[in-house]
């Protein structure tokens, strides 16, 4: 059993329960530095032994992880990332002693995939069905995926200026995607205020417990790849600091336990263009102030780190470290040069974390002799752009430029996304009927629009996308309506769903009372005017979503 046994605060030590995705904030002094506390004896002694018998992965140290089971929840085995010597890009600078964390090996290429791994298990356990995620990039493609695998629905909150790759790729695991035009901090708010309207789960980030929990694993991997060593530094990029916050609580247990004999120095490294961090830091305090971004590099655009900043600058003040910038230019050379020294494909916000290591090798902060650990936090690679087609997400406008989003600008765009996300799924055989009625709801309402083929097809999708409304033919091959509706309703994840069925013929009273129950309506093809059965369609929807609001 690893359910933390407490939380404690860090800044007034106030103890208080764990509460699954209850933000950690202390009851006592309303701090967000609230850390997980494990027992750390029994754990301490099967590292002596050799953890004996585990993965090779971050469920290797599944005894720090929040997870009441962990060991029946391997849904997605994040971690367990080489650790490089750098044969060719330190040494160049003079460095011998040069670790790269290569967090391309992940699932889908990015530390994020450690985050996703620990909170869709967490999610999971708690029988959480449905979650909201606000991100730049690399979190919503890693939950993305992982909650493909949990059977999870996910709602992807991303602003428009991530790259299309991004926003295509976590459309492509079945997320819905929500392409805000606005900036990060707009799309958090808007995020926020969506899942508060649908009363869903929302992953929080940094005040999540399993999210911050899992980056610990970081250090874990580290310091066991290295012999039980600590590094002298450990360098990451970040936007708005969860990865060190997190990894910083995993160095900090093992020095604790007497694994190793120092927690390393922190570098902390932003793009220029949105450094509210840095800015704060060579200015000496210990809150930031939020500013405007302006980088091309909008994996790191968090523009309000708010108290996260607080505690990283007080991991530097206990622990010694530095905060600095680099230029976009700085990054994309430092890119350049990994490839080219290393044969390391790096995106742009990996890139930034060895730029910001050349900067401070060359300014002498970082001493020649010291062993410093770089995160490799992420892959740049091309993403399938063929398989989706084009409407594979929704555009919510909130403002032309950078400005906060007026509160009445937010309200509407999520009356607007209400109506939009709604969902439809056609199952029917008969392509030209569908495409009809496709056609015709599509005219009156602004719904997205699935269409399956067959009943196994309208089953699988059912499950993958939980659309708002089914409307299935009876006759079709392999699993007709009466054994799709029957499977529908056996399931959990869609017995909810609401269903009309259509049908080309008569159907029998035995037939009939096979339905009877789990569907909403029956219509018979050619009994009403195509526009009529549409418009008794459109107030099932109506119906239903009316009901969702009450709720």
């Amino acid at each position: 059993m690893a359910t933390p046994h407490r939380l404690e605060c860090n800044l007034c030590g106030h103890q208080q329960p764990y509460v699954p995705f209850q933000p950690a904030i202390c009851q006592k002094c309303e701090s967000q530095w609230v850390e997980a506390r494990y027992d750390y004896e029994s754990f301490k002694r099967e590292i002596l032994r050799g953890i004996p018998n585990r993965p090779s992965n971050l469920w290797r140290y599944q005894d720090v992880l929040p997870l009441r089971d962990p060991s029946t929840l391997h849904l997605y085995p994040a971690g367990g990332t080489p650790l490089w010597l750098s044969h060719r890009f330190a040494p160049d600078l003079g460095h011998g002693s040069v670790y790269i964390k290569d967090e391309r090996y992940s699932p889908t290429s990015s530390f994020k995939d450690r985050q996703a791994a620990v909170a869709v298990a967490a999610m999971n356990e708690s029988g959480i069905r449905e979650a909201v995620i606000a991100s730049t990039g690399n979190a919503a493609v890693a939950y993305a995926a992982a909650c493909a695998r949990a059977g999870i629905k996910l709602w992807v909150f991303m602003t428009s200026l991530v790259p299309q790759e991004k926003l295509r790729e976590a459309a492509l695991f079945g997320a819905e995607v929500i392409r805000v035009s606005g900036n990060y901090d707009q799309t958090k708010q808007i995020a926020s205020q969506f899942a508060q309207r649908k009363n869903l789960l929302l992953d929080r980030g940094a005040s999540s417990v399993p999210a911050r929990e899992s980056m610990k694993t970081i250090a874990y991997e580290i310091v066991e790849q290295l012999g039980w060593r600590a590094p002298d530094w450990y360098i990451q990029a970040v936007s708005g600091g969860l990865g060190p916050l997190g990894v910083y609580q995993g160095f900090k247990e093992l020095f604790e336990m007497g694994l190793i004999n120092k927690v390393p120095k922190l570098a902390v490294i932003q793009a220029e263009g949105c450094a509210p961090m840095v800015n704060a830091f060579k200015a000496g305090k210990d809150t930031a102030e939020p500013i405007i971004p302006d980088t091309r590099i909008i994996i790191l655009s968090t523009g309000d780190p708010g108290k996260a900043y607080t505690y990283l600058w007080n991991l530097t003040q206990t622990y010694g470290g530095v905060m600095e910038s680099v230029t976009d230019l700085e990054a994309y050379n430092a890119m350049k040069s990994l490839a080219k020294s290393e044969g390391m494909a790096v995106e742009p916000a990996t890139a930034v974390a060895f730029a910001g290591f050349e900067k401070l090798s060359k300014q002498g902060i970082i001493g020649r002799d010291e062993l410093v650990a770089v995160n490799c936090t992420g892959h740049t690679f091309p993403v399938e752009k063929h398989v989706l087609g084009d409407q594979w997400a929704v555009d919510v406008h909130l403002s032309k430029d950078q400005s906060p989003a007026p509160r009445e600008g937010l309200q509407a765009a999520l009356e607007n996304l209400d109506e939009t996300t709604t969902t439809v799924l056609l199952i029917d055989d008969n392509s030209d009927d569908a495409l009809l009625i496709r056609r015709l709801l599509e005219g009156r309402k602004n719904y997205r629009m699935y269409h399956a083929k067959d009943g196994w097809e309208g089953l699988a999708m059912a499950r993958q996308k939980l659309p708002d409304l089914i409307v299935s033919d009876l006759t079709m091959p392999g699993i007709d309506g009466f054994g799709l509706v029957e499977e529908l309703k056996l399931d959990p994840r869609t017995r909810h769903i609401p269903v009309v069925v259509v049908s080309a013929k008569d159907i029998t009273n035995e037939e009939r009372s096979r339905l009877n129950g789990h569907i909403e309506a029956l219509y018979q093809k050619g009994s009403l005017p195509t526009r009529k059965f549409v418009d008794k369609v459109i107030d099932v929807i109506e119906e239903k979503m009316e009901e969702k609001t009450k709720e």
